[in-house]
């Protein structure tokens, strides 16, 4: 596994991949960061370079679209979710049950957050785009004042 670090402008970034895909995407101290300590340091990567191309068009207020492989990891129950939340449009939102129920009429929000909080690249697979019940601004593993931001961001009040 490889990685780089991308200095956005809500905080610095830890990007990895096997080479070919894109496997993580974290902001540096958010919650369930990464050991590092199977890290390969490589910025010359053209992955590297093509999602740091996208988190710069992204964060310049653009809706670039992505042109290249994700490959989460993690149960089949969370890649589930993950897969719910790479269909939430730019600048939409839903909440925790409404993805629940997408997957089964009796599914919890909970274990859905659980999943939501548990992604492993973050902004490219927009976890930042799930709210709570009544739309209330709810967990990110980032830090609520970064999801303010993003969704602020492709709201078009202000660019970050």
């Amino acid at each position: 596994m490889y990685s780089t670090d991308y200095d956005s402008p809500i905080g610095e970034m830890l990007i990895a991949s096997d080479g070919e895909a894109v496997c993580g995407v974290w902001f540096y101290g958010q919650k369930h960061f990464p050991s590092v300590d199977n890290l390969v340091q490589n910025d010359d990567l053209t992955i590297f370079k093509q999602v740091k191309q996208w988190l710069d068009d992204y964060f310049n207020g653009l809706n670039p679209q992505i042109d290249f492989k994700l490959k989460p990891r993690g149960t089949e129950f969370r890649v589930k979710v993950w897969t719910i939340l790479s269909g939430i449009s730019y600048g939409e939102t839903m909440t925790y049950g409404e993805i629940a129920s997408q997957i089964s009429p009796d599914m919890s929000a909970q274990a859905v957050g659980g999943a939501v909080g548990h992604n492993p690249i973050a902004i490219l697979i927009p976890c930042h785009r799930v709210l709570g019940a009544d739309g209330k601004l709810t967990g990110y593993a980032g830090g609520l004042d970064r999801k303010v931001k993003l969704l602020n961001l492709e709201n078009g009040l202000h660019h970050c």
